[in-house]
Parts: structure tokens; C-alpha cells; sequence
């Protein structure tokens, strides 16, 4: 762990807030659009009132704050840490080796599954757009009334899709997918890493399932090291030039105490 100095730290925390205003600005500046466009198409979106939709403009703005202080913090440690900006780079380079590899479907599959929750947050964006044009149809509701109910209905889509992501992934555990995946990796023994191997993986349930398999395979490179160490000294010229002279010294004996 790199231990910052004082002028460092200060350094991080400037970028950081300045990251952090820049971004909660644009938000509040985009939130504060969004509710005023939608105040002049929509009656009802006009009929809430003014705290409440102050308070979606000042959410815009502390989201965006939120995220791009975050990003800002992480982009002057990998700025100033060398080591890690290194890292970082033969990291993508890898990446982009493997990605070469893929084929559209294992892309698409691969993004699905690390983007689940983005996903189901788009979905109910959607949802409540949806609904939100279904419901804003009825003349006989109020414009809270049709925020309520549309929400319902987004909140209710949304809850649907989850449950069958759930089940989903329920299913592949009832059948052992998911935990053990093959997957392409760099060769280890490639001095120019560039030819790809396959590899089998296991994803652990829990931190430290797999820690036993890790260290009885530990042990027993270590065996194979040393059992290889013991026949390379067996395969000496001068130890087997010991071991011959050895079993005729022994052989020399048991024959005088044969004569005798």
C-alpha cells in the first residue's frame, strides 16, 4: 500500500472535489432540463409540486456528483501510481488479446451478465416511460395519480424481470453450470504471450471454497519439483558412478561371505 504525503493527499482531495463539482453541475444542469422540458409537455408532470421536482433536479445533480468525484479520485491514483498505470495497461492489452478470441455470442453473453443490474435499471426506465404514456391517457386521473400508478407498473415489470433473472441463474446452480467454465487464457510457458491456451475455472460460492483444491495442488508441484530434483542427481554421471561402485563393493562382499 502507497503511503501518500500530506501535498499528495491534498492533491487527491482538490481532484476529487473539482471532479465532484464539475460532475454534480452537469447533473444538476441536465436534472434541471429534463424537469423543466417535462413541465411544459406534460400537464400533469406540471401539476407536482415544486419541492418534489426540486428534488429531482438536486438528485440528478448529487448522482452525477457522486460518480464523477469517484472517477476523478481513481484517475489521480492511476496518474501517480506508475506501477499501476503499467499494470493497467498490460491488463487491457490481455484483455484485448482475449476479446480477440471470443466469438460474438460469448461477447454479447459475457456483457449480459457483467451489466445485469444496469440492465434491469434500463428496464425499468423503459417500464416506467411506458407506463408513464399508458397511464398519462386518463383524463380522469390526477398528475400524482397517474405518477403513482405508473410507477406500479415499472416497479411491477421490473420485479418480474428480476425474478426471471433469478431463476435463471437458480437453474444453472441446480445444474452445475456456472461454476466450472472453460475459459481462454494467455499461455504461461509463451515467452512472447501470445499463444492462447484453454483453461477450466471454479467459481467459488463463498471466499475461500476453493482454498484446500489451491493448496493440495501447491503441494503437489512442490513434490513433482523435488522428485524431479532427486532423479536429476540420480542421472548425474558422478553419483551414478558412485551408486555403480557402490553395488560392486556390495556385491564383492556378498561373495567372500559366500566362500567363506
Amino acid at each position: 500500500m502507497k503511503v501518500l504525503t500530506p501535498e499528495q493527499e491534498e492533491a487527491h482531495y482538490i481532484a476529487s472535489v473539482k471532479g465532484g463539482t464539475i460532475g454534480g453541475l452537469i447533473g444538476t444542469a441536465v436534472g434541471a432540463a429534463a424537469v423543466i422540458g417535462a413541465s411544459r409537455r406534460y400537464p400533469s408532470f406540471r401539476a407536482l409540486t415544486l419541492p418534489f421536482r426540486a428534488f429531482l433536479v438536486t438528485s440528478a445533480g448529487t448522482f452525477v456528483a457522486v460518480i464523477a468525484a469517484d472517477r476523478a479520485s481513481a484517475a489521480y491514483d492511476i496518474e501517480n501510481t506508475p506501477e499501476k498505470k503499467a499494470q493497467i495497461q498490460r491488463d487491457r492489452e490481455r484483455e484485448a488479446l482475449l476479446e480477440s478470441n471470443k466469438t460474438a455470442f460469448e461477447r454479447a453473453k459475457e456483457w449480459a451478465n457483467e451489466n445485469r443490474y444496469p440492465l434491469l435499471f434500463g428496464f425499468w426506465v423503459a417500464s416506467m416511460a411506458g407506463s408513464w404514456t399508458m397511464v398519462n391517457r386518463n383524463p380522469y386521473l390526477s398528475g400524482s395519480q397517474k405518477l403513482v400508478q405508473a410507477r406500479m407498473y415499472a416497479q411491477g415489470g421490473t420485479l418480474a424481470a428480476l425474478l426471471a433473472s433469478f431463476a435463471i441463474e437458480g437453474n444453472d446452480v441446480a445444474k452445475g453450470k456456472g461454476r466450472w467454465e472453460t475459459i481462454k487464457v494467455l499461455d504461461p510457458n509463451d515467452p512472447t504471450h501470445q499463444h492462447i491456451i484453454e483453461k477450466k475455472i471454479h467459481h467459488e460460492r463463498y471466499a475461500g471454497e476453493d482454498q484446500w483444491r489451491e493448496m493440495v495442488e501447491a503441494e503437489e508441484e512442490r513434490m513433482k519439483e523435488r522428485n524431479a530434483h532427486i532423479e536429476a542427481k540420480r542421472e548425474h554421471p558422478d553419483n551414478k558412478k558412485k551408486q555403480d561402485q557402490a553395488q560392486k563393493e556390495k556385491e564383492e562382499k556378498d561373495r567372500s561371505g559366500a566362500k567363506s
